[in-house]
């Protein structure tokens, strides 16, 4: 799949190299204020997560705005997802799995609410994956996709720190304006793109880095917290993120 920029194999090596999957997620998880307005002014119901093992927010959604919530993954650890649920104090049965390749699935049900976080980002045709999630979104209903802006300080020190990684992402897909408009163009309503968070910068398995590396990426770090802190806005530049939302017609 000349669209798809990782494959099974990486998404086996990548997990099953992270340790402590199995956390307590709070109330006030990444994008919770996004999430809790759009449910409660929108009486949301039901929701997916596309791509979204071991299923965070799969686990967000239940424990905290009580929603029936399936998660949907090309790669999936039942193990992991059964510790993920007890540690938050949900069951097994609370959380409907689907292991599939997105692009061999065409979903048997719709949703009120369909997300993704840090998974569009992967693929090379960024118009084609949108229009998979909008396959699963009910007349009604809403998109929410995030992704991570390595057009800012944190892509650059990717880049420099961990090629590796970044090659794995579509750089192009990074952009708040063509996100919109694929929207627009696939006939989407109240579409809303741009770019979240003051500053952030991160390693995958940072703890694998030299001693250098992770010192000069703490006073990074440090110091673009305190300079957004004196003069907070969210940028191109500086960002983590990039949040699309859009809402799919009657």
């Amino acid at each position: 799949m000349a669209n798809l920029l990782t494959d099974r194999d990486f998404w086996v090596n990548y997990w099953e190299s992270k340790k402590g999957l199995a956390v307590q997620i709070p109330a006030n998880y990444v994008f919770h204020r996004q999430l809790g307005e759009i449910v409660a002014q929108n009486n949301v119901k039901t929701a997916i997560e596309l791509g979204g093992f071991p299923g965070y927010y799969a686990v967000f959604l239940k424990k905290y705005l009580k929603l029936e919530v399936t998660l949907l993954d090309y790669f999936i650890h039942p193990p992991v997802v059964v510790d993920l649920l007890e540690k938050n104090g949900l069951k097994e049965k609370d959380i409907h799995i689907i292991e599939t390749d997105l692009f061999n699935y065409y979903p048997d049900q719709q949703y009120d609410l369909v997300l993704s976080c840090g998974l569009i980002e992967h693929f090379n045709d960024t118009a084609d994956i949108i229009s998979r999630h909008i396959a699963f979104v009910k007349p009604g209903g809403t998109l929410f996709i995030t992704l991570p802006n390595f057009k800012a300080v944190n892509g650059w020190f990717q880049k420099n720190f961990d090629k590796e990684n970044y090659d794995k992402h579509n750089i192009d897909s990074m952009n708040p304006d063509l996100l919109k408009s694929i929207c627009e163009k696939a006939g989407m309503n109240e579409v809303k793109s741009g770019y979240f968070g003051r500053f952030s910068v991160w390693l995958e398995n940072e703890s694998q880095k030299s001693a250098g590396v992770k010192l000069f990426k703490k006073a990074v770090w440090l110091t673009g917290k305190v300079f957004t802190k004196i003069i907070p806005f969210e940028s191109q530049a500086l960002s983590p993120y990039i949040i699309l939302q859009a809402k799919k017609p009657l």
